[in-house]
């Protein structure tokens, strides 16, 4: 953990989140704005920090000043990116957003509490076994609302709904490849290798035939 910034009566905490609730339970502050990232590559997370505290910091001056003309444009400059995006990163958050809706809207995801009730599993803490499971690799997960979300076609309704031990298989083949959210959209979406089938449709059914498709799937991605 390390402080980036602290002047003007602003400071910048930068660590884990076990790092930053040491800090915070010695801060005198009195109010304090939290900004949480997962699974983001640490040089992008130290590029994230620097440009954070410098907005903090000039924000923070600007409101210390009258509000005046000036004043406001300096504030509009500083909340306006420096380059305007361009069309095509435009079209790609948007093809983003609609990917994640409908991966979310599509009726297939279950949080730990109800893989836990399905499975009859404990109900005192009902996310250590899915999450253990995920872990281990034997499920995947994907993260909304700082919320994890299983596949509930990844579990088999004849063992009690644990994971498939074919799902196991896939997600070491992608492993370095496809995130939770990778995975998602792969299973979700038709593959010409299975036929125009979806590969969740098939993971109970012909588990070696999504387990070859998932093996073709990095063969055409590390050849490209």
């Amino acid at each position: 953990m390390s402080v980036v910034a602290d002047r003007l009566g602003v400071s910048t905490l930068v660590g884990t989140p076990k790092e930053i609730q040491a800090q915070l339970a010695r801060s005198q502050a009195d109010h304090v704005l939290v900004v949480a990232f997962d699974h983001i590559k640490p040089s992008v997370f130290a590029a994230l920090a620097e440009n954070f505290t410098n907005v903090a910091s000039s924000m923070f001056e600007v409101l210390l000043e009258r509000q005046d003309r000036e004043s406001l444009e300096r504030l509009a400059e500083m909340l306006v990116p420096r380059n305007p995006l361009s069309p095509r990163l435009l079209k790609e958050a948007s093809l983003l957003v609609q990917a994640r809706k409908a991966v979310l809207e599509s009726g297939d995801w279950l949080t730990a509490a109800n893989i836990a009730q399905l499975a009859e599993l404990s109900t005192r803490n009902p996310s250590a076994q899915p999450n253990k499971w995920k872990k281990q690799r034997q499920i995947f997960a994907i993260n909304h609302g700082g919320i994890d979300y299983f596949p509930d076609y990844g579990l088999d309704r004849d063992a009690g709904f644990r994971p498939l031990k074919s799902l196991a298989k896939v997600i070491e083949t992608f492993e370095g490849h496809k995130d939770g959210w990778g995975m998602a959209y792969w299973f979700r979406s038709e593959n010409s290798f299975l036929g125009g089938n979806r590969p969740q449709d098939l993971l109970a059914s012909a588990p070696d035939r999504v387990i070859a498709a998932a093996v073709d799937e990095i063969l055409e991605m590390t050849h490209d």
